[in-house]
């Protein structure tokens, strides 16, 4: 009798053990599927803001070139490559203006004449050498500042 009941309790231990066994293992299984199905959201949510994220930089980017590109083109013509050139140069100055409320045309001019300085060789290098003007006689028209740090 008591082989029976230890039998018995065996039996219920291990019938226990079992559907403790395969109920976490089914859990375990809607977890793991549950966390693949949100990577998968997130990785396809990530990529699709990285390719929108790309096509806003290169729209950014041919919209900066493509104004760059119109302002050489009218910049050609003589007489309208002139008020071209004043314009865009106030309106460089008007955007400067607002970041500076307290900063008269000098300052500007010599914030400017120091960036044009630093850029200097990239723009140069750019140019065709048969209209490459001199490094020195580029520098020596820029206006001279007393000093470009305590001006910005």
């Amino acid at each position: 009798m008591i082989r029976i009941f230890k039998l018995m309790r065996t039996t219920a231990f291990l019938a226990v053990l079992c559907v403790s066994l395969a109920t976490t293992s089914l859990s375990l299984g809607v977890w793991a599927v549950s966390l693949t199905a949100q990577v998968t959201t997130m990785t396809a949510s990530a990529a699709a803001a990285a390719i929108a994220h790309r096509k806003a930089i290169a729209a950014a980017v041919l919209r900066t070139k493509a104004k760059a590109r119109l302002r050489r083109a009218l910049v050609v013509v003589p007489v309208a490559g002139i008020a071209a050139a004043i314009a865009f140069e106030r309106e460089d100055y008007l955007e400067w203006k607002q970041d500076n409320p307290d900063g008269d045309l000098e300052t500007y001019g010599c914030e400017v004449s120091a960036v044009s300085a630093e850029v200097v060789d990239d723009v140069l290098q750019d140019l065709p050498e048969q209209v490459r003007p001199s490094r020195d006689w580029l520098l020596s028209r820029l206006p001279e500042c007393a000093d470009p740090a305590a001006q910005l």
